[in-house]
């Protein structure tokens, strides 16, 4: 079973699925749909450097360099 994520009654914030709202520190939940929009492929740029992260065919997901 799928477990998801749960929000804090009245903070408005998300826990990831597998954490309890004492755990520290806290990572944002960021929904793909969210990342790529109408894309499959989409630039992050880390430190100067820029990666490419794409969506496979099969809904898998490759970071490269």
């Amino acid at each position: 079973m799928k477990e998801e994520p749960v929000s804090a009654a009245g903070a408005g914030e998300t826990a990831l699925p597998g954490t309890t709202y004492a755990d520290k520190p806290r990572r944002p939940l960021i929904r793909s749909g969210q990342l790529f929009g109408e894309y499959r492929e989409v630039l992050i740029e880390h430190s100067g450097e820029f990666y490419s992260l794409r969506q496979t065919s099969k809904g898998k997901l490759i970071l490269t360099k």
